[in-house]
């Protein structure tokens, strides 16, 4: 099969619009997984919560994205990504105020769970879209933009929870209910992106909406060049159904690429790290407010550092740059954990603010990309499936032990093991992890023996 795949020369606006509004679920995902860092500690003494129940509290949003990714493909594949990514915005907006008015740690879990159910799918499927829908020449960087959006929201939630935090009683309730505004706009703002045109030609059989859609993406292609690339996503779709179910032998190769990704990404202790950035500083001697504005640092340099990583990762490819970031996890999770058990703890947020730039340009910048372009369109929603699955689990897994594990070791022992997962990492990066950058998404099951 020859590749077809238009290479546009510049970058239409109106897909960085629509890619732009399907990130818009990246942004949501981080406002509302980090805004609980400023509030934790005042929900732990308003109900008097143990060890245990704080930490289930803390990681219950997380419990409903391992949900959410677990099913997030069903709706995907099943009424289109369009109507998935519009539903998001309500479940982040019924969260949002949820957790505002808890009464209780029950209402607050279950409230919570909600949205993290919302941005469980929002793994699966605003990266899937994006990469549906971009050109091969522009598709790191449009599928970058939901981890731009994530650290966007990171960034806005550690802002907000500065600026809210001695507003009295209930300033943690503020710090949880603003979500609800931007919950909002997305979902008003979804109803002006069209359908994934890989959707409409493959899972609902609707060439001519299809076709539509892929002239509005690629305007200055001619017409006989946009049947031509229906005919060959088509082509692609019936081999790939003819050739069995997801999980088969065919599928090894990405199914553990995607399973490794996500797997290194969450053993780098980020989650951990962001969900209780405050108390790690505290636990080197800063204050409170003091640690809250060490954790702003950490969403400007997450910000800065995911702006370099999406600019170099259609210029030097994700393989490369997850080489970048595991040797940057290393030396900074390292002197980390050196300058915990030598008491020089005056290095902590500097080695900290080196993590989160090692993360923004590596596993960061790349995850979300990497696995949705590594399946083929017939089971790329499942692989999504897959690789969130696998990166949320572990998410909720750590932050629920997080405050157990910095209790019962030193903190140097935590941040050691994170230090030695990441050199694994390294290790599996140069040995089975393949280049995608600039492929064609048809052409890259052939690069992993699909076919």
């Amino acid at each position: 099969m020859s590749t077809t795949t238009i290479q546009s020369g510049r970058l239409n606006g109106r897909l960085f619009f629509w890619s732009l509004t399907s990130a818009l679920a990246g942004f949501l995902f981080g406002f509302d997984t980090v805004v609980i860092s400023g509030a934790e500690q005042k929900i732990q003494t308003l109900w008097n919560l143990g060890a245990g129940m704080h930490g289930i509290a803390m990681a219950s949003a997380l419990y409903g994205t391992v949900l959410g990714s677990l099913v997030g493909g069903w709706p995907t594949d099943r009424f289109g990504r369009k109507t998935t990514l519009l539903w998001l915005g309500v479940l982040y907006l019924i969260s949002a105020i949820g957790t505002a008015f808890a009464t209780d740690v029950y209402f607050f879990i279950v409230a919570r769970m909600i949205g993290g159910l919302g941005i469980g799918i929002s793994t699966v499927v605003a990266p899937l879209y994006i990469s549906e829908i971009a050109p091969p020449k522009y598709r790191g960087r449009l599928a970058g933009m939901f981890q731009f959006n994530i650290v966007f929201g990171i960034l806005i939630a550690f802002a907000s929870n500065a600026l809210l935090a001695g507003h009295g009683e209930n300033a943690w309730r503020w710090m949880l209910g603003v979500a609800a505004f931007p919950s909002l706009l997305y979902t008003v703002f979804c109803f002006g992106i069209p359908e994934s045109p890989r959707w409409l030609l493959t899972r609902k059989g609707d060439r001519r909406g299809g076709i539509a859609v892929l002239q509005r993406i690629q305007p200055e292609a001619a017409p006989a060049e946009i049947e031509a690339e229906a005919n060959e996503i088509i082509a692609s779709s019936t081999e790939q159904a003819s050739a069995g179910h997801f999980w088969t032998w065919r599928l090894r190769i990405p199914i553990l690429l995607a399973f490794l990704v996500a797997f290194f990404n969450q053993l780098s202790g980020i989650n951990a790290i962001l969900y209780f950035a405050p108390r790690i500083f505290e636990l080197t001697g800063l204050g409170e407010k003091a640690a809250l504005l060490q954790s702003i640092g950490i969403g400007v340099t997450n910000l800065i550092f995911t702006f370099v990583g999406l600019w170099l990762i259609d210029r030097l490819g994700r393989r490369t740059l997850l080489f970048i970031g595991s040797f940057g996890y290393i030396i900074s999770l390292g002197l980390t954990a050196w300058a915990f058990f030598t008491e020089h703890y005056n290095i902590v947020p500097a080695c900290i603010f080196a993590f989160i730039a090692a993360h923004a340009v590596g596993q960061g910048a790349v995850i979300w990309v990497f696995i949705s372009e590594i399946f083929p369109n017939r089971h790329r929603a499942e692989g999504q499936v897959l690789g969130s699955f696998t990166h949320w689990i572990f998410a909720a897994l750590l932050t629920t032990f997080f405050p157990k594990m910095v209790t019962v070791f030193a903190p140097g022992y935590v941040f050691l093991f994170f230090a030695g997962m990441m050199v694994l990492q390294l290790i599996w990066v140069k040995t089975m992890v393949i280049e995608t950058k600039g492929v064609p998404l048809e052409q890259i099951q052939k690069h992993l023996g699909m076919e």
